[in-house]
C-alpha cells in the first residue's frame, strides 16, 4: 500500500532513530557486541547508537528462507519468500471453554491444547499453547517443552527466560531430534520470540535470547511490541518507524553474534483504545500495519512474522471478524510465519478451545483457496459435461464421485452425527459445534510414536533438572 519511495523513507527514518536516539540495552555482552561492531555506547545510560552501515551489513547476511526440522521428518516446515506456516496461540495465562469457563492455565490444559494442535495438519508449528501456572516457574519450562515433544511431532517453541531455561529447552529439543551438538547448531529445530521493550529498550532475557539462539543456530523472531498511542507514536507511520528501528536493532544483534543465523522480523504494531488504554486488534490500523510491515520485510528480504489477534472476550462475531482482519491483512502483506493463528482470545489473555477449532476451519478454508487449481489437467470436465448434457445434474456422475472422498470439508459443518439429526444439529451455533468437535478430536487423538530410548533420555533429563531445582529465575 506504499510506494517503494515511501518504504525507503521509513527505512531511512528508522536508521536515523538508531543513529541519533539509539536503543537502551541492559545486557552487557550485547552492549559489547554492538560496541565491537563500531556502535557508540554510553556506559552510564546503556544507550547504544548504531550506525547505518552496521545495520545494512547485518541485513546482508540474513537468510530469506528457513526450514525448521521436526522430529518426524514429514512434519518439517519451510517459511520465507513465498512459503507460509501457521502456528498456534502461544503464552496466554488463562484458558477457556464452554464447559469449564475461564480459568488459570494449568498443565492439564497445556497437554490438551498440544494434542489438539497436533491433530490438525493445517497447523505447522506448535506454540506455547497456555501458561501452566500450577507448575512452579523454575521447572515450568521443563514440563512445557517435554509435553510438546511427547504429544506432538511438529516443531515447537522455547522460552527466552534466562540462560538456564533456554539451555534446558534447547537440550530437550536436541535429544528429541536425535542430533549431535554440532549438528544441532546447524539445524533449526525450534523457535523463540524476543519482544523489544518498546519504546527502544532490549532487556536482559531478550538480549540473551537473541544472542544464544543465534549461537545455537535456532530460529529467533524479533518482535517489537508497538501499540500506537501507548508504547509508540499515535500515528501509524510513526509507530511503524519505531517498530522498524527496534526490529532492525534486534536483527542486527543476531547477525553480529552469528552471521547467517536464522532470524525473523516480527511485526505486531496495533493501537490502543484511547478511551480505556486497552489494546485493540484487527483494527484498520492493525491491518495497514501488517501490510506495510510486509513491504518492509520484502525490501529487506527477511522472513516476516505476523499474528492472528482479536480483542473479544468471547468466541463471538467480534472474535471472528477481528481475526479475519488480522489474517487477511497479514496474508496480503506476504506473511511467512503466522503466529497465534488458532486459539487467541481476549487480547492474548486466554487460549480458547472453541476459538482454536473455529480458527482451524478458517485456516483450512484459506489453505484450500490457495491450492493451485488443475487448469490444464482436468481433462474429465468436458466428458462430464457431455455425459450430463443440457438440463441434467452432476451429483452422481463419475467426475463428481471420483473426487467425493477427497473433497474438502469444513469441520464445523461436517460434524453432524447423521442425516436424521440434521435439523437439531443445524440449530447449534458455530461455537457450540466447535465445543463438540474439540472433544471428539481429543477422544480420537493418537500420540505420535517416539523411540523408547529417546523418550527415556528426555524424561531422565527432566527428572534430573527438577532434582537440581530447575532454572535460576531472575
Amino acid at each position: 500500500i506504499l510506494s517503494l519511495d515511501q518504504v525507503n523513507t521509513i527505512h531511512l527514518a528508522s536508521l536515523r532513530v538508531l543513529e541519533e536516539i539509539g536503543i537502551k540495552v541492559l545486557y552487557a555482552p550485547a552492549i559489547n557486541k554492538y560496541r565491537d561492531a563500531g556502535a557508540l555506547v554510553n556506559d552510564k545510560t546503556g544507550i547504544v547508537r548504531i550506525g547505518r552501515e552496521i545495520v545494512e551489513n547485518a541485513l546482508g547476511s540474513v537468510a530469506a528462507k528457513i526450514t525448521i526440522k521436526a522430529r518426524n521428518p514429514s512434519r518439517s516446515v519451510t517459511f520465507g519468500n513465498d512459503h507460509l506456516v501457521f502456528v498456534t496461540v502461544a503464552g496466554p495465562p488463562h484458558v477457556t471453554d464452554l464447559d469449564r469457563g475461564r480459568r488459570a492455565g494449568d498443565l492439564a490444559s497445556h497437554i490438551e491444547y498440544t494434542k489438539l494442535s497436533q491433530s490438525y495438519d493445517v497447523i505447522g508449528i506448535i506454540g506455547a499453547a497456555v501458561e501452566p501456572l500450577d507448575v512452579p516457574l523454575p521447572v515450568r519450562h521443563l514440563e512445557q517443552t517435554l509435553n510438546c515433544l511427547l504429544y506432538s511431532d511438529k516443531p515447537g517453541f522455547v522460552w527466552c527466560r534466562g540462560q538456564d531455561v533456554l539451555n534446558d529447552s534447547l537440550e530437550l529439543t536436541r535429544i528429541a531430534n536425535e542430533l549431535g551438538h554440532d549438528e544441532f547448531r546447524n539445524t533449526p529445530c525450534c523457535y523463540s520470540v524476543a519482544n523489544v521493550n518498546s519504546p527502544l529498550q532490549l532487556d536482559v532475557p531478550m538480549s540473551h535470547g537473541i544472542m544464544h539462539m543465534a549461537q545455537m543456530g535456532q530460529v529467533m523472531i524479533v518482535t517489537p511490541f508497538t501499540l500506537a498511542g501507548a508504547m509508540a507514536p499515535i500515528t501509524l507511520i510513526g509507530a511503524i518507524n519505531q517498530q522498524n528501528a527496534e526490529a532492525l536493532a534486534g536483527i542486527t544483534l543476531s547477525q553480529l553474534t552469528r552471521p547467517g543465523a536464522p532470524v525473523v522480523y516480527g511485526g505486531f504494531t496495533s493501537n490502543v483504545d484511547m478511551k480505556s488504554g486497552s489494546p485493540a486488534f484487527g483494527t484498520p490500523e492493525y491491518a495497514q500495519g501488517a501490510m506495510i510491515t510486509g513491504q518492509l520485510t520484502r525490501f529487506y528480504r527477511i522472513p516476516y512474522r505476523s499474528s492472528g489477534s482479536n480483542a473479544s472476550t468471547n468466541v463471538d462475531a467480534q472474535a471472528a471478524y477481528e481475526t479475519q482482519m488480522s489474517l487477511w491483512s497479514a496474508l496480503m502483506g506476504g506473511c511467512n510465519f503466522f503466529l497465534h493463528a488458532a486459539g487467541w482470545l481476549e487480547g492474548g489473555l486466554s487460549s480458547s478451545y472453541e476459538k482454536l477449532i473455529i480458527d482451524v476451519e478458517m485456516l483450512q478454508m484459506l489453505a484450500e483457496m490457495l491450492r493451485q487449481p488443475e487448469v490444464n489437467e482436468d481433462t474429465l470436465a468436458f466428458d462430464a459435461i457431455k455425459e450430463v448434457g443440457p438440463g441434467g445434474h452432476f451429483f452422481g456422475c463419475a467426475h463428481t464421485m471420483s473426487r467425493y472422498e477427497n473433497a474438502f470439508y469444513s469441520p464445523l459443518v461436517s460434524s453432524w452425527d447423521n442425516y436424521e439429526n440434521w435439523f437439531e444439529q443445524g440449530q447449534l451455533s458455530a461455537t457450540q459445534r466447535a465445543n463438540r468437535l474439540w472433544k471428539d478430536t481429543l477422544a480420537s487423538y493418537r500420540e505420535p510414536p517416539m523411540d523408547r530410548q529417546v523418550k527415556k533420555k528426555l524424561e531422565s533429563f527432566v527428572e534430573r533438572r527438577k532434582k537440581e531445582g530447575g532454572a535460576v529465575i531472575g
